[in-house]
């Protein structure tokens, strides 16, 4: 795809695995809350969502300021310590990068776990911008911070390929009208069909990083 000119990325699941962090910070929340473990499917399920969205779901009897803090409070503590980045991945950003490509992160991550992990495994500068949680009002599988990270950038849609690892990530991308790239490494649907997908079936999956080269 010669005009493609700016390469998206998702962070949780695409570029940092932190599935682990993820999955125990809730059964960390549900022991706190219920006095119980839920079903991992369950919680994979959720992955992408928005997490104050999720906790009203799963504890609509429980203010969600106490239950985020439950949540948060376990994951900051351990967050450097469970998280690392995906196999190829680091080579794939510098590669991009060296390119010439413009070069965005596109998270619903909130920005201080964000920073902490891309200053963790030193790759914060292979990234021309970076929009988070917090940058928003709207959040995927709402364009907007698609549409922001654009326009920062100084690019158009057409222009552009978003790698993601969840529906929420390949939905923002299709009503965004960039092209759509799913990651096989997804927890959540890693070994999923463009059939199986439906109307969020990506335009590419990648089985590894450096596929993508092949794709830009």
């Amino acid at each position: 795809m010669s005009n493609i000119d700016t390469v998206l990325f998702d962070f949780d699941g695409t570029v940092m695995n932190t599935n682990d962090v993820i999955l125990m910070s809730w059964q960390h929340t549900f022991r706190t809350l219920e006095n119980r473990e839920e079903d991992p499917e369950r919680l994979i399920n959720t992955f992408g969502e928005p997490l104050e969205q999720t906790m009203k779901k799963f504890f609509p009897d429980v203010p969600a300021k106490d239950s985020l803090e439950v949540y948060r409070s376990f994951h900051r503590d351990n967050f450097g310590e469970l998280i690392n980045l995906f196999p190829g991945m680091k080579e794939l950003l510098a590669e991009v990068k060296g390119r010439g490509y413009k070069t965005a992160l596109v998270t619903s991550r909130l920005y201080s776990t964000t920073m902490q992990g891309l200053e963790k495994y030193e790759i914060k500068d292979y990234f021309d911008t970076v929009l988070t949680a917090d940058d928003t009002t709207r959040h995927k599988p709402d364009p907007q911070p698609i549409n922001i990270t654009l326009e920062k950038l100084g690019s158009v849609p057409e222009n552009a390929i978003m790698l993601g690892d969840t529906l929420f990530d390949l939905l923002c991308a299709k009503n965004a009208g960039v092209k759509s790239v799913l990651v096989s490494w997804s927890l959540a649907l890693g070994g999923k069909t463009k059939e199986e997908l439906g109307d969020a079936a990506p335009d590419y999956i990648l089985e590894k990083p450096s596929d993508l080269l092949e794709i830009i």
